[in-house]
Formats: C-alpha cells, sequence, structure tokens
C-alpha cells in the first residue's frame, strides 16, 4: 500500500497558517516547525495530534518526505538548499529566493538529488487564470497578441522593496504560464515619491516570441485598488477583475477585422464565463503531492518556473536602476 505522503510545513507566520490549515483540511498536514514558540504553542492548541518542532535539527524534523516553506523570503534559500541536501521534496513560497543565483543552486541540487522543487506562485492555480489558459490553449482568442495587468492599491508601502519585487511577481508567472516562453526584451520605468530609490510607481514591458507583447503597471501610490488582467487575441478578449465584487471573467468577441486593405471594427457579445471557485492554495498543495507521487508529470511551479520570474524582475530592476542588461 502507497502511504500517502505528509507535508511538514516550515512557517506558522501569516501565510504558513493558511498552509498549516490547509494541509491539515486535506489530511496531509504531518509536521510544523517555526522557531517562535508562542507560534508552536497557537500551532498545538489548534492541532493536538501534529508533532511540532521550533527547528530542522530537531529530532523527528526531518522525517516526513514533503516541507513547505513559508518563511521570510531571506531565509528562503537556506532552508531549502537544507531540504533538498536531505533528499526533501520542496515547495518553497515566492519569491524562490532573493536573487537569480541562489535560485539557480537550489534548482541545480533537486535535479541532482532528483527531489521535486517548487515555488508558490499561487495565481497559477486560480481557476479564472486556469479558464484564461484553457481559452488560449483551445484557439478560442486566436493569435495572443497582447496581454497587460493592473496590481494598484493605496497603501501596503514597504521599505525594504520597491512596489516592482512587492507585487509584479504575480503577473510575471501568469504571463510566463499563458505565453510558455521566456521574453526577448524587458524594460521598466517608474517613480520613487515616498522614499529614495524605492519605486512606488512601475511600468514594466515585455517582449515576447511571435510578437507577443505584455505590460505590468503595479503601485501603491494609487486612489483606488485595481487587481485587472486583460488578455487580448485575433478572435476576441477576456478581462478579470479580481478587485470586482463579483470577480468576473468576461469574454469579449471584439476584435479588428481587415475588409478590402481596411481595418474595420468587430463588436460582437460580451459572455460572463463561469469559473470554478475552488480554492488555489489547496490545488497548489495537491499539485505538489501528485508530482512527487508521479501522477502530474508537468510541474508548472517548478524551481526553473520561479527561477525565470527572479531573472525578469532583475531585469526589470536593471532597467529602472539604468544599469545596461546584457
Amino acid at each position: 500500500i502507497l502511504l500517502m505522503t505528509k507535508l511538514t510545513i516550515i512557517g506558522a507566520g501569516r501565510w504558513g497558517k493558511n498552509h498549516i490549515r490547509t494541509a491539515h483540511e486535506m489530511g496531509v498536514l504531518g509536521g510544523v516547525i517555526d522557531a517562535n514558540p508562542e507560534s508552536l504553542a497557537k500551532v498545538q492548541e489548534l492541532y493536538p495530534d501534529v508533532p511540532v518542532f521550533e527547528s530542522l535539527d530537531m529530532p523527528g524534523a526531518l522525517d516526513n518526505q514533503a516541507y513547505t516553506v513559508a518563511v521570510p523570503a531571506e531565509h528562503h534559500y537556506p532552508v531549502a538548499k537544507t531540504l533538498l541536501e536531505k533528499n526533501k521534496h520542496v515547495l518553497v513560497e515566492k519569491p524562490i529566493t532573493l536573487n537569480a543565483t541562489d535560485a539557480e543552486a537550489l534548482t541545480q541540487i533537486a535535479k541532482d538529488n532528483q527531489c521535486v522543487l517548487m515555488t508558490g506562485h499561487l495565481l497559477l492555480f486560480h481557476p479564472a487564470i486556469l479558464k484564461i489558459k484553457d481559452y488560449i490553449d483551445r484557439g478560442q482568442l486566436g493569435k495572443l497578441q497582447y496581454m497587460y495587468s493592473n496590481r494598484l492599491n493605496l497603501g501596503t508601502v514597504r521599505t525594504e522593496e520597491n512596489s516592482l519585487w512587492s507585487f509584479a511577481p504575480h503577473d510575471l508567472s501568469i504571463f510566463q504560464f499563458l505565453t510558455q516562453r521566456y521574453p526577448e526584451t524587458v524594460s521598466a520605468t517608474g517613480g520613487a515619491f515616498l522614499q529614495p530609490h524605492i519605486h512606488d510607481t512601475t511600468l514594466t514591458t515585455l517582449k515576447y516570441p511571435q510578437n507577443v507583447s505584455g505590460h505590468i503597471f503595479v503601485s501603491w501610490l494609487h486612489p483606488f485598488k485595481e487587481h485587472r488582467f486583460v488578455v487580448v487575441g485575433s478572435k476576441g478578449m477576456l478581462t478579470f477583475e479580481d478587485s470586482s465584487p463579483n470577480k468576473e471573467l468576461l469574454f469579449y468577441e471584439k476584435g479588428i477585422d481587415f475588409v478590402n486593405g481596411e481595418p474595420i471594427k468587430r463588436e460582437g457579445a460580451t459572455q460572463t464565463l463561469a469559473y470554478d471557485h475552488a480554492q488555489p492554495l489547496q490545488a497548489e498543495l495537491q499539485h505538489f503531492l501528485d508530482c512527487i507521487a508521479g501522477k502530474d508529470q508537468n510541474n508548472k511551479i517548478s524551481g526553473q518556473h520561479g527561477l525565470d520570474v527572479l531573472k525578469l524582475l532583475e531585469r526589470a530592476q536593471h532597467a529602472l536602476d539604468g544599469v545596461p542588461v546584457s
């Protein structure tokens, strides 16, 4: 009998708590590790049967095969490296590491030890994003031409990282997922108004092969909240507005047709597309377990995917800083 793989969650903080709760609901929570005794006490109170540990060095802490790493980003690399070197499967929250060199090292160790390494790009499990991908794959949008994302709000101003690093990883991961390509060029502009050298607003432009373009506008200095995603193809257009009350996914049968050399506007019907409202985190953890079990050969949030997103962030940051990109 194949025993179900159990997950040990490292980090019981703001986001780690969601991992713990979800893994418990799925019946796969095998342990929790957190350096904060108060956090562990809360975990023990909620889940008395689950083993807890203050560090990876404690006896029993490395008894499971699969780990999710939900600690602050600066600890992602050392923690994930330790686990991979012990032949453990690892799902590390995004960003996979703080720089591409470290991310490359992790992907190599995972490869050498034949371990599953994943990056927590959660939106790739959002049912609306999966529906958009399905429309592209089935040719209902025609040729993919253009996509853009606005991720805007007032607040959550960081003092260590800029708005690009704070918000854009979500959209870069979606762009990579929808195009299945790596951009030929990346450029970015922005403005730092509240603190020197920390951009409050950035606009990143990506040019993909086969004449596909995309741009990402992020800002925490904006009068209202807007999370809007738009995809334009030769046969139609899709919009998803995560910040709207109904979170509608709309398909517009609109476009431009050339008739006798003249560009003529095509105005068809607008449809509201139904999509499943499943929890993305549960789908992500299930995908991790399926890849470990060999049931799913397509690791769509692989360490390599996380590395690609990190490289794109670094290229955009170089553009913001005016550093020539090789």
